[in-house]
């Protein structure tokens, strides 16, 4: 073999390198999420977004809660058994009010517990998606956010304030539209954090702590730690299972896109972890 040959087969290899590394990722990680459906029966879905880059330009990507991903989450939903357990492994920064809220109503519908693991954080929308458990176990150093809506780069309730403080006379058209849109978007999704902290508190106290994490008091990215939501009276255990922790192991910084959302995608019927 000449030194071109070895040079061209060594190309070769270093560009399916990365493949056969993914794919090794890849079964790793639904191998620890069976591990961990097997000790708990339930079902796993994980919901983890990392910052990525283009392996070309390596410019940064902000991954977040879209379609896509509460189309995949419903879809799992969906094969699991009313009776069947669910938990949620959330790592996310948030993402869009529709898919937020459409993942968070399908998880109160569920009739079985529904459990959320937080390892870091699960800000805006992720914490929409974590207060429709019935219980949040998060790392003693995790973090919620608040779920004020934003509207582009603008928080809504900025919006009116802002408006508030002017002369109406002296505000244009557009900004009046956006002060609409803002106050509808504030009273809807008080509304729906309100329908789900029904069950978990009495209605006063759902509705006051639905205008609390919804009405700008704090910047978006504030965090809300354990000991606050416990203050709150959400139904937070601060001790994630160490597995918890080996499955993140394996959600590395990827330099190329991967699924966001994971599951096992088959039926599962009330005899799956009966043992043969």
């Amino acid at each position: 073999m000449d030194f071109t040959q070895f040079f061209w087969i060594l190309i070769v290899m270093f560009s399916l390198w990365p493949m056969v590394q993914q794919r090794a990722i890849g079964r790793a990680r639904l191998k620890m999420i069976r591990l961990l459906e097997e000790r708990r029966h339930s079902r796993l879905i994980t919901l983890i977004h990392r910052q990525e880059a283009i392996s070309f330009l390596g410019l940064p990507i902000s991954r977040y809660i879209n379609i896509e991903d509460s189309e995949q989450v419903l879809r799992a939903i969906y094969l699991t058994p009313a009776d069947m357990p669910l938990d949620i492994v959330l790592h996310t920064p948030g993402g869009l009010v529709l898919a937020s809220e459409q993942i968070a109503h399908a998880l109160m519908r569920h009739k079985a517990k529904v459990t959320v693991f937080v390892p870091h954080y699960a800000m805006s929308g992720g914490t929409m998606i974590a207060l429709a458990a019935d219980e949040i176990v998060m790392d003693c150093n995790a973090v919620l956010g608040p779920v004020d809506p934003q509207l582009g780069q603008y928080p809504a309730a900025s919006i009116l304030k802002a408006v508030a403080q002017k002369n109406i006379n002296r505000v244009d058209d557009n900004t009046l539209i956006l002060a609409d849109m803002a106050a509808k978007a504030m009273r809807q999704v008080e509304d729906f954090l309100t329908r789900l902290l029904a069950d978990k508190m009495p209605p006063e106290a759902a509705q006051t702590l639905a205008r609390t994490l919804s009405e700008g008091r704090w910047t978006h990215d504030f965090p809300i730690t354990c000991d606050r939501l416990k203050e709150m009276g959400l139904p937070v255990v601060p001790d994630l299972p160490g597995e918890v922790y080996d499955l993140m192991d394996l959600y590395p910084q990827p330099a190329q896109r991967r699924p966001s959302v994971q599951y096992i995608p088959v039926p599962y019927g009330r005899d799956t972890f009966k043992k043969q």
